[in-house]
């Protein structure tokens, strides 16, 4: 008999990540992703964790057994039989500001030689914003097991816009009580505003970055709450807007209540994965507590562990019991507006 599923399932990217930081540090072919940088910022909370992914034939399977030994189910990972790159750059000009092409630029800015890995690179998001083209890694409903027994909650990390158009009505079948979704900076322009409603219909929670936010009401809406607002007209009761080391604007459509969450002060090494991290904690938190805020602290507390590192697992290093400790500081930063 199959096992049962995890409770919590991340579907997304499983990467190997060049990365330059902001302190001009360049790391090679570290394991990411933002399935797994999802995964992780849940696994702090919960025993039960999956990733459901595409990968090529080629893909280093000690890495593979790398998540599965921290506690996180590898087991709907898709394993094609083709190889294929997986390979992403980011070069981050300071914490909040990445760029993602033209890597040969970044590696002579801290005159260090480019990985060969990188030579025919282009960018980490290519082809997410196509309308009718599924690449290879693109995840569809297909690879979605048939059973879902025991998933309590889904969150979609970027990804292209066609499978993330389709996979919800494939989850919507399910009982499950909560379907996530992190948008594609690809696909957060003016030019999807008759799209978007269509991929939100059904989701429970939108969390968009900032910049998406206001890239894709850059022709109109400028209030940060008018535009959460709008957003969750389109489907979600709840939108969360990532800010970065501001925090999040959570906003409620039902109690048309709004909250601004603080960002826990960690000493930053890394931001990578930081925005995913925070959308697994906050799906564990939603889940087991039903309050949004709860949930937004526990996302905050996620990406604050992931942020102090390199590498999607080094969060799970944490002393036992930090987590809970940044969970009660926190409170006290909380705010109603």
């Amino acid at each position: 008999m199959k096992r049962e599923s995890p409770k919590y399932l991340f579907l997304g990217g499983i990467r190997e990540d060049y990365c330059i930081t902001h302190t001009n540090r360049a790391i090679s072919g570290a394991l990411g992703g933002n399935a797994i940088y999802s995964a992780v910022g849940a696994r702090i909370w919960s025993d039960s964790v999956g990733i459901l992914g595409r990968i090529g034939s080629n893909f280093d399977r000690v890495k593979l057994e790398r998540i599965e030994q921290v506690g996180v189910d590898t087991s709907n990972v898709c394993i094609l039989d083709q190889p294929l790159s997986t390979i992403t750059f980011y070069a981050y000009l300071s914490p909040e500001e990445r760029v993602d092409v033209n890597p040969a630029l970044h590696y002579r800015r801290i005159n260090k030689p480019m990985p060969k890995a990188l030579l025919d690179y282009r960018s980490s998001t290519e082809g997410q914003g196509d309308r009718q083209y599924l690449s290879p890694l693109t995840i569809r409903p297909s690879d979605i097991p048939e059973s879902l027994r025991g998933v309590q909650g889904v969150h979609l990390a970027p990804a292209d816009y066609l499978s993330h158009v389709t996979l919800p009505p494939r989850l919507q079948c399910s009982d499950i009580r909560w379907i996530n979704l992190d948008p594609s900076i690809r696909y957060m322009t003016p030019d999807f505003k008759h799209d978007l409603p269509a991929l939100l219909h059904g989701i429970n929670v939108f969390l968009p970055s900032e910049l998406e936010a206001r890239e894709f009401f850059s022709r109109g809406i400028k209030d940060t709450w008018e535009i959460a607002e709008a957003f969750s007209e389109m489907g979600p009761r709840f939108v969360v807007i990532k800010r970065g080391k501001r925090g999040q604007a959570l906003w409620d459509r039902d109690s048309k209540r709004r909250w601004l969450i603080p960002a826990y002060p960690s000493k930053i090494r890394d931001v990578t994965g930081a925005g995913d991290a925070f959308c697994g904690g906050f799906l564990v938190g939603l889940n087991e507590t039903q309050d949004p805020v709860e949930a937004s602290l526990r996302g905050s507390v996620s990406s604050s562990l992931v942020v102090e590192g390199s590498g999607a697992l080094y969060a799970l290093g944490a002393a036992p019991g930090l987590a809970q400790a940044r969970l009660s500081a926190l409170r006290s930063g909380l705010r109603e507006v």
